[in-house]
C-alpha cells in the first residue's frame, strides 16, 4: 500500500512542523483536544485524518477523551475512520455515541470485509465504509448495518489503476441495498484530470441522517 499520510508526515517533518517532529510515528497531542470547542461555526471534521485513533499505541484513556470532546462539540459533525476494527468494537461500549459522530472502517479489498461485522456492532448514528484506495474487486459486501459508502482510487506517484467494473460492482450493491454511494475519485498520478465521473454521472450521495 502506498500511504499518502506517511508521505505527507515525512514531508511535514522535514518542513519543521512541530506536530510532525517524529515523522510518521504515532504521537498524541492532548494540548489540541479542546480546539473544536473553540470553533463556533458548524464544521465537518475528519478526526485523525493523518493517523488512526484506534491504533494499538494510542492509550484508551486518550481515545475516550477525544470522544468526550466530540460529544461536547455537538454542533460539529465528526467523521472517524479506522483500520483497527477489532479494537473499535472493544472500546465502543465505553463511548457515548452522540449523533454527530460518524464511525467508519477502511475496506480496501474483499479480504478486509472482515472488518464490517465489528463496525456493525457499534451504536453510531452513521456507520460508513471507506473503500479507498480500492485495491481489489469487492463482489460481496454486507451492507445491512451500513449507512454510507465512499469509494476512491489510489493517487500519488505509484498509484495503481482502478478498473471501472470494480467501482460499478460496489455502486450496484449500494443501489440494491439503498445505501448512499459517494465516488470520490479515479485517482492516478493526475487525479484532478482523471476526475470522478462514473458512467457519465457523478455519484456524490450522503447519509440520510442529513
Amino acid at each position: 500500500m502506498h500511504c499518502y499520510a506517511e508521505r505527507m508526515a515525512k514531508r511535514l517533518c522535514l518542513m519543521g512542523q512541530k506536530k510532525y517532529s517524529h515523522g510518521f510515528a504515532v504521537t498524541v497531542h492532548p494540548e489540541s483536544l479542546n480546539e473544536p470547542l473553540q470553533w463556533k461555526r458548524s464544521l465537518s471534521i475528519f478526526t485523525c485524518s493523518m493517523s488512526d485513533l484506534f491504533h494499538e499505541q494510542v492509550p484508551e484513556a486518550f481515545i475516550l477523551q477525544v470522544f468526550r470532546v466530540m460529544n461536547q462539540a455537538h454542533w460539529h459533525t465528526f467523521q472517524v475512520l479506522t483500520k483497527r476494527a477489532e479494537r473499535l468494537a472493544q472500546v465502543a461500549p465505553k463511548i457515548t455515541w452522540t449523533r454527530n459522530i460518524w464511525m467508519g472502517v477502511t475496506v480496501e479489498s474483499q479480504a478486509q470485509t472482515k472488518r464490517i461485522p465489528y463496525l456493525a456492532s457499534v451504536n453510531a448514528a452513521v456507520r460508513w465504509l471507506c473503500i479507498e484506495p480500492m485495491v481489489s474487486a469487492i463482489p460481496s459486501l454486507d451492507l445491512r448495518a451500513i449507512h454510507w459508502v465512499i469509494l476512491g482510487g489510489e493517487s500519488g506517484p505509484f498509484a495503481r489503476p482502478l478498473p471501472e467494473d470494480w467501482v460499478v460492482g460496489v455502486r450496484d450493491q449500494c443501489v440494491a441495498n439503498n445505501v448512499p454511494f459517494y465516488f470520490k475519485q479515479w485517482g492516478g498520478t493526475n487525479r484532478k484530470a482523471n476526475g470522478c465521473t462514473l458512467q457519465g454521472q457523478q455519484w456524490r450521495e450522503f447519509p440520510y441522517v442529513l
